[in-house]
C-alpha cells in the first residue's frame, strides 16, 4: 500500500489567506485544531499506509514548507514538480515512482485540500476500494451530491460489484453545466467524485498508456532519472508534458471503456473551495459564525459570518450577516458569502492593477 498526496494549486478562492507562496493546503482550516490540511490528509493515511510509504508531488515553491510540516516524510517521498502540469501528470509519475518500487502495488491517492470527518467511515471505504483495485479497475470514492454543483466530477452509478458497496461507473462527466448537473440531481444516478483515488499501479499506467499515450511515456521516462532536486533536462522534460487532469484525461474516457469503480460512501466529505464552503462544514458558534485565527471576535447583532483573525488583531462585527471578513497583515477581505465563488475574479483584478505582491 502506498498513499499519494497531490499538493498543488494556490486556492484563489480562499484569498488572501492562500496565496501562491502559501496556498491553502499549508494552512489550519480544518477547524479541528493546529494542524494544516496537508498535515490532516497525511494524518488520514494512517492505519492503512505508514509515513515511509506516502508520497507528497507539490510544488517546487513550496517543498520545503511540506518538508517542515511532515518531518518524518522521506526525503525520496517529496516530488517537486519544476512548474505545476495539473493533476494528471502529478499523479501520473507518482504512479511511475511506486511502479519502480514495487510494480502491483495498491496506491492511494487524496488531494490535500479535503475535509473527511468521520475516519471510521473513511477507512472502512478504504478497504473496499483496495478490495476492488486488485482486480485490475480504477476505483474512486463517491458520495451523495446535496446540489447541483458544477465544480465537481459526477459519476453514474451501474451495476453492483459484489465487493462490498462497490458499484460499476457508467459515465464518469467532469464539472458539467448547471442544467445538466441538475438533471443528474434529479434522476438520484449519480455521485459526486471525492477526489480520492485508488489503483494497483500498473493497471493505472495501462490506462494511461491507453487514453494518454504521451503523458504514459513522458513519466515512465522520467521516473527512473527524478531526485528529491531534477536537474535542468528533467526539468525540461517535465515542463513539456501535457497539462491535464487525471479526471477529464483519464477517468472520463475509461469510465466509458467500463474501466472504473466506485464506492459509495458517507464520511463527511468536504472540498474546502471558498470561505462559504468553510463556513458550512467547520463548526459556528452560537451566532453562527465560524471563526480561525489567533486574533479576538466581538460580534452583536450580527451572524452566520466566516472570520478569519490572520493578523491577530481583533474583528468587531455590528449589524452583519452573512460576510466572509479575512483579516491578514496586508490584505483585508470583506464579501458577502453568497458571492465567495467571485473572489478568483477579484483576484485577478487585483492582479491586473499590479497587486501581484499581494498574490
Amino acid at each position: 500500500m502506498y498513499g499519494v498526496i497531490p499538493a498543488g494549486g494556490s486556492g484563489l478562492r480562499l484569498w488572501p489567506l492562500s496565496r501562491a507562496g502559501a496556498p491553502k493546503f499549508l494552512h489550519a482550516l480544518t477547524g479541528q485544531g493546529d494542524r494544516s490540511l496537508l498535515q490532516s490528509t497525511a494524518d488520514r493515511f494512517s492505519p492503512l499506509v505508514d509515513i515511509d510509504r506516502i508520497l507528497v508531488v507539490t510544488g517546487a515553491l513550496h517543498a520545503a514548507a511540506v518538508a517542515q510540516q511532515l518531518p518524518a516524510l522521506p526525503p525520496d517521498n517529496l516530488v517537486a514538480e519544476p512548474v505545476p502540469r495539473e493533476s494528471g501528470p502529478a499523479i501520473a509519475l507518482a504512479a511511475a515512482l511506486i511502479h519502480q518500487r514495487e510494480p502491483t502495488a495498491v496506491m492511494i491517492s487524496c488531494h490535500a485540500d479535503q475535509l473527511v470527518r468521520d475516519l471510521d467511515a473513511f477507512h472502512a471505504a478504504l478497504r473496499t476500494a483496495i478490495d476492488v483495485a486488485v482486480t485490475g479497475l480504477l476505483v474512486t470514492i463517491g458520495v451523495s451530491p446535496v446540489g447541483p454543483e458544477t465544480g465537481y466530477g459526477y459519476l453514474q452509478v451501474g451495476k453492483s460489484l459484489d465487493i462490498g458497496a462497490a458499484r460499476a461507473v457508467v459515465q464518469f462527466e467532469e464539472k458539467p453545466d448547471l442544467t445538466t448537473a441538475e438533471r443528474y440531481l434529479v434522476s438520484g444516478d449519480y455521485l459526486w467524485n471525492a477526489g480520492m483515488f485508488c489503483w494497483r499501479v500498473d493497471a493505472f499506467l495501462e490506462q494511461l498508456a491507453v487514453e494518454l499515450p504521451e503523458l504514459h511515456a513522458g513519466v515512465t521516462a522520467l521516473a527512473p532519472r527524478w531526485t528529491s532536486a531534477p536537474g535542468d533536462d528533467v526539468a525540461r522534460e517535465w515542463s513539456a508534458l501535457q497539462k491535464v487532469s487525471v479526471d477529464h484525461g483519464l477517468m472520463q474516457p475509461a469510465a466509458a471503456r467500463g474501466m472504473v469503480a466506485t464506492v459509495p460512501a458517507e464520511f463527511g466529505w468536504a472540498d474546502i473551495g471558498d470561505w462559504h464552503t468553510l463556513g458550512t462544514v467547520v463548526g459556528t458558534d452560537a451566532d453562527g459564525h465560524t471563526q480561525l485565527g489567533i486574533g479576538a471576535l466581538v460580534s452583536q447583532d450580527s451572524a452566520d459570518c466566516v472570520v478569519v483573525t490572520g493578523s491577530g488583531r481583533t474583528v468587531a462585527l455590528l449589524g452583519v450577516t452573512g460576510l466572509a471578513v479575512v483579516d491578514t497583515e496586508d490584505v483585508l477581505l470583506i464579501c458577502p458569502r453568497e458571492r465567495a465563488q467571485d473572489v478568483k475574479a477579484l483576484v485577478e483584478q487585483a492582479r491586473q492593477e499590479g497587486h501581484g505582491a499581494l498574490l
